[in-house]
């Protein structure tokens, strides 16, 4: 980092250290900590802002690039034909072809068929309730 070798960093160190004395040293330490921590942050920053600008002049070269190519795509395209089955140049529906019902579609082979559907049981009394009518007994406390 910055070509500073571990002796000249220990050669910093000791001449901070008789500078700025023992008793103040971690303060400034944390202060110059706290510095490279905001310093890195911007550099983040900046960055990341960088690399979005970047990002967006891509996507726009990438829009004109497709823009073009659309343009080109259509002039070579053929025009489409007057009875294709966009529904231009069909026969308009008469009366009678409105009226009929529409076929139903034809059962395809590959799709489960759905489970029988289960005979409801009507609310109230359960089947056995109903097939023993019996009157429940009479309280004695009355």
């Amino acid at each position: 980092m910055f070509g500073i070798d571990s002796g000249e960093l220990l050669i910093i160190a000791i001449v901070a250290l008789v500078v700025i004395g023992p008793k103040d040293l971690p303060r400034v330490m944390r202060a110059i900590g706290n510095f490279v921590g905001k310093a890195r942050g911007m550099a983040s920053h900046f960055r990341a802002g960088v690399d979005n600008m970047i990002r967006e002049s891509e996507l726009q070269d990438m829009e004109k690039i497709w823009k073009a190519n659309n343009e080109r795509i259509m002039r070579e395209a053929p025009p489409a034909p007057a009875d294709s089955d966009w529904g231009m140049g069909q026969p308009a529906a008469s009366e009678e072809t409105l009226a009929l019902p529409a076929p139903a579609p034809a059962a395809d082979p590959s799709r489960p068929k759905p489970p029988p559907a289960r005979p409801r049981r009507p609310r109230g009394k359960t089947a056995a309730e109903r097939a023993n009518p019996v009157a429940p007994p009479a309280d004695d406390a009355a």
